[in-house]
């Protein structure tokens, strides 16, 4: 479902009423093209005063508990405790345990795995390019959750869809190398390349950890111009943002 104003995207999923979670879009902002408009990302080359101001809308319109913390991500596997970073870490997931932090990640194409526990004790957001997935940072953020994956639930945001992410053979072998049954989420395409599933790859390894109960997933940022970033798509572009969070209950 999508709602009025920042745009925003709310996990259809049975989390525990403490666990808040969306992802934005790229409606409701103010930067201007190629960033229209609610473009999140302070790395990308649009103006400093645009992004905070965007990022000031964003905390008001959802009643964020804080300021996000935000990552400088770089495609690996390291996973933060967001409760006790300082400045900007080099990760790409966190977690927390503590009420009233943000965990968040960007993306623009690459997809974003949001995870809680069924008793609303423990949160994290996740940055799950191919070469995130191939490297196992989901693997990384379940083990730093520090519950057993059968008692997780993970919620897939948008990104680039399998009937446009296309990728070449090194990266297929990279991923059926390790796991045969990811030969199920690529397509081939022209000689040598092949379409790429990072949905299911996704799913596939959380499946394989034991997080059995897994949504979303059915969005691409690639082909819906309207409400999503995609850099693949349009180069120069703006990020939209995963959030998930533990409130205080009253």
């Amino acid at each position: 479902m999508t709602e009025p104003g920042v745009g925003w995207i709310a996990p259809d999923w049975p989390a525990p009423s403490n666990v808040h979670a969306g992802c934005t879009t790229r409606q409701g902002g103010i930067s201007d093209v190629p960033y229209d408009s609610l473009n999140l990302g302070d790395h990308v080359g649009d103006v400093l005063g645009a992004v905070t101001k965007n990022r000031a809308l964003l905390k008001q319109h959802r009643k964020l508990p804080s300021d996000p913390v935000w990552l400088k991500q770089v495609h690996g596997s390291h996973v933060v405790d967001a409760g006790c970073v300082q400045g900007i870490p080099e990760a790409d997931a966190s977690f927390t345990n503590h009420s009233g932090v943000v965990c968040a990640v960007m993306t623009a194409d690459c997809l974003s795995v949001l995870l809680c526990d069924k008793g609303g004790s423990v949160v994290a957001a996740v940055h799950a390019g191919w070469r995130g997935l191939a490297d196992g940072v989901i693997e990384a953020a379940v083990l730093h959750m520090g519950v057993s994956a059968s008692k997780l639930m993970a919620w897939l945001g948008p990104a680039i869809g399998p009937t446009v992410f296309e990728v070449g053979e090194e990266v297929r072998e990279r991923f059926v190398s390790a796991d045969q049954n990811a030969v199920e989420a690529f397509k081939p395409s022209r000689q040598g390349h092949w379409l790429a599933d990072l949905s299911q790859l996704a799913r596939q390894r959380l499946v394989e950890l034991g997080v059995r109960d897994v949504y979303g997933g059915h969005w691409c940022t690639y082909s819906d111009n309207a409400r999503f970033y995609s850099y693949r798509r349009d180069g120069v572009t703006g990020r939209m943002a995963s959030l998930i969070w533990l409130e205080q209950e009253s």
